[in-house]
Parts: structure tokens; C-alpha cells; sequence
């Protein structure tokens, strides 16, 4: 370890600084140095040069019974910008959210998914218009991450495997070409994953389960979701639940994604409101769907569970249309599969399924740039 220099120890108080405001939202001077144990002169240079920066500013002054009233500082929320684009093959959508995970504008079109520089262009073309309008500046925001249904390089430069839309081998230069800000690929299931992280502080160990059209996992150990050698980690949509079962785009059959996805319940033209609006009404038929839906649903969080004996959590489209009674009957079919007496609840629904993905994919940038604060 090198010998640490008074630049480091600045650097350091620095940070400290703006990370104690950011997580306690309104402090004065005073209690910023009483809880860092710093000087007031020390923690009075870097408010100045914190507010020169544009990463805090003064919100007002504490009530005070005798004296001067203590000037508090907050952070500047909107002093970075991240923005996410989930691309789907009939629509793309847009949304912004600052350096707290709030989001701060959204928007949605109807496109389309198309392999050619036309619709890059036009979807390029639509995210520039959103930060125009959403009155963003240039130097604001911090980078695009477009969530794709694919895995991608651990840079986000390449989709390396994306059989759902066809566009395995795509570089983001098809996309930041028409744009001016730095630019990833991330996987959609490790994106809505990023998200249930960012939101629950407490959750370290856990398999992610986004179960929307098609079917995303992501595997999170430490408080981190974890790739794998090969940046396929988490990726149990191809892990096979039924030998020689239901053909799986991805060329293989028996998929989990053929028996779990939301693909694999509702027919071509239902959708899901349609879909639990019957079940929720009692018709036969949709109630008969749903039960074989959950028996194969819980063989699958039954196997991972043994690999793993973690939380499962649902997330994607799918999870705000579950009630806590289908949760009953998932847990009670779970345990009927497993090998140990474990009868505590530990599937889970996503407190944060909707926009969990865009939101994700923006708050790649975000977490790098308070990283780097």
C-alpha cells in the first residue's frame, strides 16, 4: 500500500462531505464537522468548493433560539442526469432519473424494432428530444444506457447474444453515432435488478427473477449482481425445466423462459390486464392456465433455491398483478417440491417493478458518477 498523501486526505474529506449530506438530505456546518470529527475550516473549503461545483447548494437556515441562525446545505439532485431507454421490438421507452434514483421524466413511443441505421437514427433522435424538452443541459447528464433483452460485453459496447430481437453482435457506436453522450448496452433483467439494489439497501444475497414477456434473471451476492466467467450469470431463462419440452428462441427446447414467462401465459393477442381481469372474475379456463403457470413456476424457484437457499425475487410486468394469495399458493406448491422442512416465506414480490428497467439502465451512469465523487 502507497503512503497517503495530503492530496488523497482532501480528496477523501471531500467526498466524505458530500456523501454525509447526500445520505442525511439538510445539514448545517457545525454538525458536518461534529459528525466527520473535521475542523470548520477544512469542512468550510470543501462546502465552497462542493457549491462551486455545482454538487450542493444552501437550503435555507436551521431554527435557532439565541444567535445567528446555522446555514444548512443539501445537495443539488439534478446536478447529474442519467438516462435509461428500454428498447422492446414495438416500442421504446425514455425516462431520466437524478442523482437521488427519482425519476424526473418519461416519456414513450411506438417503434418498430428494425436492424438498420434508419431506426437507431430515429430512436437516437427521440432521446435528444427528450432531454431537450425535459430542458436538461448538455454538461447535466452523464450517459445513455439502452436496456436491450440480450446479454452484452462487461463495457456495454457489444449485445454478444440478443436471439429475441436479432441483434446479436450490435455495437452501441449503431446508437452513439447520433448522440453526444457516452453510451452502454446492459442487460434488461440486470438493469431491473440495479434497481430492486438501489431501492433496498438491505439486500445483499438474492436471486432476481423479471418476468415479463420473456423471462430475465440476474443473481446478487454481496449487494452485487454477479456476471460469471463468460457474462452469462443469472441468465435462468435458458436453464432447461422440461426435457425436450416447448421450443425456445433461443434454439433449444424445455426453456425455462417457454414455461415462466409472461409469453408462455397469455395468448398472442391477450394481454395481462385482460388475463388476471378473468382470473380475478372467476372464468375457468384462466384460472385453469394460471394454476398450471404456477406449478411450473414454482418448480423453477424451487430449483433455485436449493442452488442458492436465498431470497427470490419476482419482479417485471408481471408482479403487480400478483396478490398475496398467489403468493400463499406459490410458497405452498415450492414447498410441496422441496427436499427440506424450510417453511418460511422466501419469494417476494419487487417493491419497484414498474419502470424498473430504464430506471436501472440510467442509474448505471449515475452510480459511477457518485462513485467518483
Amino acid at each position: 500500500m502507497g503512503n497517503i498523501t495530503l492530496t488523497d486526505i482532501k480528496k477523501n474529506n471531500y467526498s466524505l462531505i458530500y456523501n454525509l449530506l447526500y445520505e442525511q438530505e439538510k445539514l448545517s456546518k457545525q454538525e458536518i464537522a461534529n459528525q466527520l470529527h473535521l475542523s470548520l475550516p477544512t469542512v468550510t473549503q470543501n462546502l465552497v468548493a462542493l457549491e462551486e461545483a455545482g454538487l450542493i447548494e444552501k437550503g435555507g437556515q436551521f431554527e435557532s433560539q439565541v444567535g445567528r441562525r446555522a446555514v444548512a446545505y443539501t445537495v443539488c439532485p439534478q446536478a447529474g442526469i442519467g438516462i435509461g431507454v428500454e428498447i422492446l421490438k414495438k416500442q421504446v421507452r425514455i425516462l431520466a432519473v437524478d442523482l437521488k434514483g427519482q425519476i424526473c421524466g418519461c416519456v414513450e413511443h411506438k417503434l418498430l424494432y428494425r436492424n438498420d441505421d434508419a431506426y437507431y437514427k430515429e430512436t437516437a433522435n427521440f432521446v435528444s428530444t427528450f432531454i431537450r424538452d425535459s430542458g436538461f443541459e448538455e454538461g447535466q447528464v452523464l450517459g445513455i444506457g439502452f436496456a436491450v433483452q440480450g446479454l452484452t460485453t462487461a463495457d456495454g459496447q457489444e449485445i454478444i447474444f440478443g436471439k429475441t430481437l436479432g441483434y446479436t453482435g450490435l455495437k452501441i457506436t449503431a446508437l452513439s453515432g447520433h448522440l453526444k453522450y457516452p453510451c452502454m448496452f446492459l442487460h434488461d433483467a440486470k438493469c431491473a435488478a440495479a434497481t430492486e439494489l438501489w431501492n433496498r439497501r438491505d439486500l445483499t444475497d438474492a436471486i432476481y427473477l423479471s418476468i415479463g414477456k420473456h423471462l430475465g434473471g440476474a443473481v446478487i451476492i454481496g449487494g452485487q449482481t454477479v456476471m460469471g466467467k463468460q457474462n452469462h450469470g443469472g441468465a435462468v431463462e435458458h436453464m432447461t425445466l422440461i426435457p425436450g419440452g416447448r421450443p425456445c428462441y433461443c434454439g433449444k427446447s424445455g426453456c425455462m423462459e417457454t414455461y415462466c414467462s409472461v409469453n408462455a401465459l397469455i395468448h398472442e393477442e391477450e394481454t395481462l390486464e385482460e388475463f388476471f381481469t378473468g382470473l380475478r372474475d372467476g372464468e375457468a379456463e384462466k384460472k385453469r392456465r394460471f394454476d398450471e403457470y404456477l406449478d411450473h413456476l414454482s418448480t423453477a424457484v424451487n430449483n433455485l433455491h436449493m442452488v442458492m437457499d436465498c431470497d427470490v425475487i419476482l419482479g417485471g410486468h408481471m408482479a403487480p398483478y400478483l396478490t398475496r394469495a398467489d403468493m400463499d399458493v406459490l410458497h405452498e406448491k415450492v414447498w410441496e417440491r422441496s427436499a427440506f422442512p424450510d417453511e418460511e416465506d422466501f419469494i417476494f414480490l419487487s417493491e419497484t417493478a414498474r419502470d424498473s428497467v430504464p430506471v436501472g439502465a440510467s442509474l448505471e451512469f449515475v452510480r459511477g458518477f457518485l462513485d467518483g465523487i
